[in-house]
């Protein structure tokens, strides 16, 4: 077992077989880094969590050659909650109403998280690299995903007070994906063009997504140069398309 595969969860591991699957290598050395897949000489790097931190490798590999960044965003998610016995003895002190099993009950708890995803939910990650988004060697490429979510009761989460740990997850099915190459493509995340001038609220109205969504496009946009401000409404900024620089 290779070090970086020492530690590498279900999703992570599934991903990496589907880019496998047409050929290439898989944790192959760069410059001091280690990438997730090399093929015909694309560096394919699969990040199932936040991209905080990230940067400085991405800008490494991308000037090396092509580069491709994974990400999975769960569209569907079923949330199974393992019983006492699996999850651990911190799980004993666990109420059974929040459990929602019958005691003795030695099965997981299914159910399907209320929660969907959105290929417009990249942006949360995004603001950690929207100078790489210009970088002409690298991609983006947003799967939508069906998940599960195994999840253990551990009594010291919160102070103590107990809660819900998240030990794995695990890929279903990829349902869509989206190649983002360059900060232009970020538009096609909207279902139509903005209005000119646009606000924050105008991007979130436009995606049926919460206002947090709508500024952190706007603010991947602007970083991206393909946005520039153009006055204001009320208290809000305005926003119109450039060309990229």
């Amino acid at each position: 077992m290779s070090i970086g595969t020492l530690n590498e969860s279900p999703l992570h591991a599934a991903l990496k077989a589907r880019y496998l699957a047409a050929g290439g290598r898989a944790e192959v050395a760069l410059d001091g880094f280690v990438a997730d897949v090399v093929q015909d000489g694309v560096v394919y790097e699969i990040q199932t969590g936040s991209f905080s931190g990230l940067q400085r490798k991405l800008l490494a590999l991308a000037e090396r050659g092509p580069l491709v960044l994974v990400h999975p965003i769960a569209r569907r998610k079923t949330l199974v909650k393992l019983p006492e016995d699996e999850a651990g003895p911190s799980a004993a002190t666990e109420s059974r109403s929040e459990a929602g099993r019958p005691d003795g009950s030695r099965e997981p708890v299914r159910r399907r998280s209320p929660r969907r995803g959105h290929l417009s939910h990249i942006v949360r990650e995004l603001v950690y690299i929207p100078a790489v988004l210009r970088h002409p060697n690298f991609q983006l490429e947003v799967l939508l995903t069906e998940e599960e979510e195994v999840r253990a009761y551990d009594a010291r989460k919160r102070r103590g007070r107990g809660g819900w740990r998240v030990l794995e997850r695990r890929l279903i099915a990829v349902q869509d994906r989206l190649r983002l190459g360059t900060p232009t493509d970020l538009y096609d995340l909207l279902p139509a063009a903005p209005p000119e001038p646009f606000t924050t609220r105008d991007l979130a109205t436009a995606l049926r997504q919460p206002l947090a969504i709508g500024q952190k496009l706007a603010y991947c946009l602007h970083k991206g140069g393909v946005a520039e401000v153009c006055g204001k409404q009320g208290n809000a900024i305005c926003y119109r398309a450039v060309a990229a620089e």
